[in-house]
């Protein structure tokens, strides 16, 4: 695993926030409150940040003052983007990756990759919305019982 940022963040109670692409409204204002709850207790929260709903929550936590974990589901980035400037500079932000910097493009097998090293490094896990029959609906499945599954 590749880092960039605070390690000393993995120290720390960690919840995965997974989703599949396709949700209804009704999920996505849970998504929002749940990151807001997050945020206000100051739990680190790890996820890919990929997606609109995730960059949403991501809009939310960032507003925050608890640490974010960062997934990416390629080689890390030469720089910090602006978005994650003053969450890095406080020390509050670890950026992570299964793969080398050779991996450049995100496709649906390294995204698996990715979804599987947040779950594996998360405390609990926390669903927005599952697609029945999806990929991580399949992934979901493979998860050894040892995790908390929160579904909203």
């Amino acid at each position: 695993m590749e880092t960039y940022g605070n390690i000393d963040i993995l120290i720390r109670h960690k919840t995965a926030f997974l989703c599949s692409r396709k949700i209804s409204a009704s999920a996505v204002l849970k998504c929002y409150d749940r990151a807001i709850a997050q945020r206000e207790k100051a739990n680190c929260v790890i996820s890919g940040f990929h997606s609109q709903l995730e960059q949403d929550v991501l809009h939310y936590l960032l507003k925050g003052a608890q640490p974010i974990i960062v997934a990416l589901a390629r080689g890390l980035k030469q720089k910090i983007e602006p978005q994650f400037q003053k969450a890095f500079d406080e020390g509050r932000l670890l950026i992570v990756t299964p793969f080398t910097n050779a991996v450049k493009r995100v496709t649906e097998e390294t995204a698996a990759v990715r979804n599987k090293l947040m779950m594996d490094l998360a405390d609990e896990i926390v669903l927005g919305h599952l697609n029945p029959g999806g990929k991580l609906q399949q992934l979901v499945n493979e998860l050894s019982g040892d995790k908390n599954v929160i579904r909203l």
